[in-house]
């Protein structure tokens, strides 16, 4: 059984600015989606293609804390590089994915790669915030940088397109991100006229992001930088393309248990934010300058 869709929602009218360097679409929360409807999913920040421009002055987000969910970067085009009060750093490069776990808290600050920044260009990204349940909310910050490389890879028959498995199984072929409940996460690249059709269980909260192109979804059809809401009913995904399209699937088993949030902490009750609070401003997320 095909799986309904609730509603196709389109890109909010206005983008906003996270630091200066990231220009998003805040798609979820918000558009009447609760961060307990897309649970585990708390959050979807889409940075559609815009060119910043060449610049000696490196834009992007200075320091901030995170504490009791993941974040996952996704690069589409551009570079992004970020440092942590962990010692941590890297650079994420178009096809790769950086999945980062803030656990018990950490001080993190991600911007342009200074290459990229200084030559300007095009610049597309995603990024989700995925909830940790309450057992795992003190686990040890730590990171999985995967590059474009490392992702599974299925190739669809007759040059329909290719699927990068981020996390999760995709026709049996599985991702290499580890999570803490059942997510799936699909990039997917679909040639003009071509379709593709994929299970993922019927309770699981699922969305479709149309980070390029247009296509019919179960029938429906998802414009450029739509979002797509499912009901939970059903266990197949049919998408055709009705030009080249990349798209951005994500489902996942809902944590069925109170969230509490406020800013970059995510706990489960308002006690826990405020112990939050004091271990950040006790110094317990280590520094960065």
């Amino acid at each position: 059984m095909k799986k309904s869709i609730e509603k196709i929602f389109p890109r909010p009218a206005q983008p906003g600015m996270v630091g200066d360097g990231f220009r998003v679409y805040n798609m979820v929360p918000g558009n009447g989606i609760s961060k307990r409807r897309m649970s585990p999913f708390l959050l979807l920040d889409f940075n559609a293609e815009f060119d910043f421009g060449p610049s000696d002055h490196i834009r992007g987000v200075d320091v901030h804390p995170h504490k009791g969910f993941e974040t996952v970067t996704i690069a589409y085009k551009g570079s992004v590089a970020h440092h942590d009060s962990s010692g941590n750093s890297g650079v994420i490069n178009p096809g790769d994915v950086q999945w980062m776990t803030a656990g018990s808290g950490i001080l993190h600050k991600e911007y342009h790669e200074e290459n990229f920044s200084r030559a300007g260009g095009p610049f597309e990204m995603v990024q989700l915030w995925v909830n940790l349940p309450a057992k795992d909310k003190s686990t040890a910050p730590h990171y999985q940088g995967i590059t474009a490389e490392q992702m599974g890879k299925v190739q669809l028959p007759d040059g329909a397109g290719l699927v990068n498995v981020i996390a999760g199984v995709f026709q049996d072929t599985k991702g290499p991100a580890e999570t803490y409940t059942a997510v799936n996460l699909f990039d997917i690249k679909l040639e003009k006229g071509h379709q593709t059709t994929f299970h993922v269980p019927q309770h699981h909260n699922a969305g479709l992001l149309v980070v390029n192109g247009e296509a019919e979804v179960n029938g429906q059809l998802a414009n450029e930088h739509s979002f797509v809401l499912f009901e939970n009913d059903g266990d197949e995904i049919v998408i055709k393309a009705n030009e080249q399209a990349v798209l951005l699937f994500m489902s996942g088993e809902p944590i069925d248990e109170p969230i509490v949030s406020y800013g970059p902490f995510v706990m489960n009750t308002q006690e826990e934010i405020y112990q939050a609070f004091e271990d950040f401003q006790a110094g317990k997320f280590g520094t960065l300058d």
